[in-house]
Formats: structure tokens, C-alpha cells, sequence
């Protein structure tokens, strides 16, 4: 998290599918153009593959610290989706929401930096 004094309550869950032969192409436009500008926004962020036979799904999960400063970064609705420019040609079908939860307890490190 960004600061330690402060802890997130809101987790926001972003999920999209793409077809396997582009996944790698989809993760890296999405870190780059999706990903960096939200690490600037949120508490903290984590990103999740999983490579299935037909689909490759991806996961974001944003950390907050109140739905306000959520809705802040989202223009009011906090469910509202921020689609990048080219996430219609990646994924499989444009996500329609994300999910929205209170975090109501976390224990140990989450966190940390992947290979």
C-alpha cells in the first residue's frame, strides 16, 4: 500500500477474458495503458492470469481507501468501467461492471512485487 498509516476498505475487481494466442500482447497493453495510471490513484493494485485451454482471464484488483476516493477516480459511479482504447480488441466481450467490497479483515503480506 502507499501509505501505511492508512489501510484500504474497499476492494474494486476488475475481470476480461481474451483468447490465449493474445494474452501476452493483452497483459502487457493493459499494464502499460490500464495498470500504471491506476498505481498512481489507488492504495494499491494486484493483477491476476489464468491461462485456461479457450481463454486467458485477467484480474484487477484495486485497493481503496473509502467509496469516495473511489468515485473520485471513476467520475461518481464507482461501479462504472473504464474500457482502454483498444480493450475491443483484445477482449473477448467488454465487461459490463466491476465488483465493489468492503474489505473486512486482511491478514499477513498480499502484497509484493511478482517476477
Amino acid at each position: 500500500m502507499s501509505d501505511n498509516s492508512r489501510r484500504p476498505t474497499i476492494a474494486r475487481i476488475w475481470r476480461g477474458r481474451t483468447k490465449p494466442e493474445r494474452a501476452d500482447e493483452y497483459e502487457a497493453y493493459n499494464y502499460e495503458a490500464g495498470i500504471k495510471p491506476l498505481i498512481q490513484k489507488a492504495m494499491g493494485v494486484q493483477t491476476f492470469r489464468e491461462d485456461r485451454d479457450q481463454e486467458t482471464i485477467f484480474m484487477t484488483i484495486s485497493y481503496w481507501e473509502s467509496i469516495d476516493a473511489m468515485s473520485r477516480f471513476t467520475g461518481g459511479d464507482p461501479t462504472r468501467i473504464h474500457h482502454l482504447e483498444r480493450d475491443s480488441e483484445f477482449l473477448i466481450e467488454l465487461p459490463e461492471q466491476v465488483q465493489v467490497l468492503k474489505i473486512r479483515a486482511s491478514h499477513g503480506n498480499i502484497g509484493g512485487d511478482a517476477p
